[in-house]
């Protein structure tokens, strides 16, 4: 199943998709909120759709996450590409909320900076929360997968040791179109991941090729945090982002960046430049 949240006529709501329809779950099924209907975990209602997708904006699938937890180097290729030795341990930094849009919406290309790259990556819904995970158990904590553009502003990340900045521009990030259910990926090593810039392929790679599969990031998340339902692990971005190409090749207005998993779909988003602020 294929839940999502959206604005209609201005006004927020969650479903599922059935077919080109989005059936409303928000005044039949418990939660005020996708992630509250997860956390609750009541059951799907198996309704025809009450308006077409055409209605609706889509976004990001879980809009309150408690936390958006990312991992960094955690494919070989673009450890190799960023010049860094293979991690021991998941190299794990915080995204913010409202540093992230849904699908459709505009990606904003910060004034300051002209290097603004993108990061294809799968990402991780929580379902179950809980600490101290067992890998072998992680699979009993997902409510599926989505798709995420893990967008970075570098000169901003390579500023410190640490990257926050650099990850938490006002919607530089983008998360959907929706959320898969885990029934219908009963294992994310079998996906595949491209990323697209003005339809060109800029990243490919399996989801097997992760250094630290899924169920060892949920295990090791959980181990310095409690898990709760609807935080997000987005799991890391393979070799080809525009910052390592030679001349690097950054984001501009007009770009189409296209985030695509096999089996959850395609995020799109076209850049555009961020206003400059009023004179104070």
């Amino acid at each position: 199943m294929k839940l999502v949240s959206f604005l209609r006529n201005g006004a927020p709501g969650f479903g599922c998709i059935n077919g080109d329809g989005v059936v409303d779950f928000s005044a039949r099924v418990e939660g005020r909120s996708l992630r509250e209907h997860i956390e609750i975990g009541s059951a799907h209602p198996d309704l025809s759709a009450d308006f077409s997708l055409a209605e609706v904006k889509m976004l990001p699938p879980i809009m309150e996450p408690r936390k958006i937890l990312c991992v960094g180097l955690n494919y070989r290729s673009h450890v190799l590409e960023a010049g860094h030795e293979i991690p021991q341990f998941p190299t794990i930094f915080l995204r913010t909320a409202n540093s992230q849009v849904g699908h459709g919406a505009p990606l904003i290309r910060p004034y300051i900076s002209d290097q603004y790259d993108y990061e294809g990556e799968l990402a991780v819904v929580i379902g179950k929360g809980g600490r101290h995970i067992p890998a072998a158990s992680a699979a009993r904590h997902i409510a599926g997968y989505t798709c995420y553009n893990d967008g970075s502003v570098r000169d901003w990340q390579r500023r410190a040791s640490q990257w926050g900045p650099g990850k938490n521009f006002t919607a530089s990030g983008a998360c959907g179109p929706w959320l898969v259910t885990v029934d219908e990926i009963p294992d994310p090593a079998l996906l595949e991941l491209t990323t697209r810039v003005n339809g060109e392929v800029r990243q490919h790679a399996a989801i097997s090729d992760l250094i630290f599969s899924v169920s060892a990031l949920i295990a090791y998340c959980s181990e310095f945090a409690e898990l709760e339902s609807g935080d997000l692990i987005v799991t890391g971005t393979p070799g080809g982002v525009g910052g390592a190409r030679t001349p690097p090749v950054w984001l501009r207005a007009g770009d189409r960046v296209e985030v695509s998993v096999s089996g959850v779909g395609t995020l799109c988003n076209v850049v555009e430049d961020e206003r400059l602020p009023a004179v104070q």
